[in-house]
């Protein structure tokens, strides 16, 4: 252990993460995908590429690369609760900017209404709601890991 309380790793040794957090962040990826293709079949994204989607490209590719390189890091003890506290905070922000927030251009009605009543509609509506969920839980959860983190490694005695 480091003197932060982080387990250290020698070159090709892991750490095991906590699994209920690697799978509400497996969640988190599933749930993305889905309203990421909710994205597609609304139009965001274009081809020929186009501004709009490149800035939808972009922003799609960085939270998978985040994701991805996060969950590597934390397998090698690199990155621990604090790392998913923050970015689960900064995923939060995002999806209150993108579809919460009252100067959005596409608030939650806007996805309802975009499919014209089917069942496409709700079901969009629901993936999004379950997707801010599980990034919810998710943050309180390593918030909850990081703390207890720090807790126990403030409160070890000192040998020696």
């Amino acid at each position: 252990m480091s003197r932060r309380g982080r387990p250290r790793c020698r070159a090709g040794e892991s750490v095991n993460p906590d699994r209920t957090l690697v799978r509400l962040i497996w969640a988190i990826a599933v749930l993305n995908a889905a309203h990421t293709v909710d994205h597609v079949i609304r139009g965001d994204f274009h081809w020929p590429l186009d501004e709009q989607s490149i800035g939808f490209v972009l922003v799609v590719t960085s939270i998978y690369l985040v994701i991805g390189i996060g969950l590597r890091c934390s397998h090698s003890g690199v990155v621990g609760p604090r790392f998913w506290t923050i970015v689960g905070g900064a995923g939060l922000a995002l999806g209150w900017l993108s579809h919460f927030s009252s100067f959005t251009d596409q608030p939650v009605h806007v996805l309802y209404d975009a499919y014209h009543e089917t069942i496409g509609g709700p079901l969009a509506v629901v993936c999004l709601m379950l997707l801010m969920g599980v990034v919810l839980v998710a943050t309180m959860y390593s918030a909850h890991l990081w703390r207890d983190q720090r807790r126990r490694s403030t409160t070890r005695p000192v040998v020696g």
